[in-house]
């Protein structure tokens, strides 16, 4: 059975949805894991509800980038994950942490990227009078948002829609799109190569996996 370690910065939403998939038995593999840079996150108090062990490491303890990094490596390594998952992490990791866990290391980001890497991807989709607007799951490189995509979900930007409106449609979709790529990498489906993904042996394109 595949070890998940999560690393969380807030609420928890997507780790609560994952957690979820796999005491249902829909993903093969098993949570050992809950780190957070705040304390204050309620995606802890969703671990410590599941029996999961938790962690939690400050930049405040930390005088750099590096360090911070280093330290936090040294954490991961501890719970001997077959894949890290991101969700809601909002630290940019160092080049060294992400080439550690090259193709063992996905995220999920709130844009159909490669549109609106970075933060305020709802209103920017709406300022710029988009159609729709969505959410991509992508391996971690060290290109911030620029990992090849896995899977995207699209959902439409309404007239007179707020960005909360939008953001409640995404995260919804969110908690259906990262259990499933989570699954696929439990199943030994899903694959980096040559920082492009593979699944199932086949080639995907730029936006990731898409069914008709």
């Amino acid at each position: 059975m595949m070890r998940i370690l999560v690393l969380i910065s807030g609420s928890g939403s997507n780790l609560q949805a994952i957690l979820d998939h796999c005491a249902s038995g829909k993903i093969a593999g098993e949570v050992v894991g809950v780190i957070s840079n705040k304390a204050d996150a309620y995606g802890l108090v969703r671990a410590k509800e599941a029996g999961v062990a938790t962690s939690i490491l400050a930049q405040q303890q930390f005088a750099s980038r590096e360090e911070y990094d280093t330290a936090l490596l040294a954490l991961m390594a501890d719970y001997q994950p077959d894949l890290v998952v991101l969700a809601g992490f909002m630290r940019i990791l160092s080049g060294d942490l992400v080439r550690h866990f090259a193709g063992r290391m996905i995220n999920i980001h709130p844009s159909l990227l490669p549109k609106y890497q970075g933060l305020h991807t709802h209103q920017r989709a709406i300022d710029a009078g988009d159609s729709e607007h969505g959410a991509s799951v992508h391996f971690v490189t060290e290109e911030l948002d620029g990992g090849p995509v896995i899977l995207q979900a699209r959902v439409p930007i309404f007239a007179g829609d707020e960005a909360e409106e939008v953001a409640a449609r995404v995260q919804a979709q969110e908690h259906s799109i990262y259990p499933l790529v989570v699954r696929w990498f439990c199943e030994g489906r899903l694959q980096m190569v040559d920082g492009a993904v593979q699944l199932d042996g086949a080639l995907l394109g730029p936006a990731g996996y898409a069914s008709e």
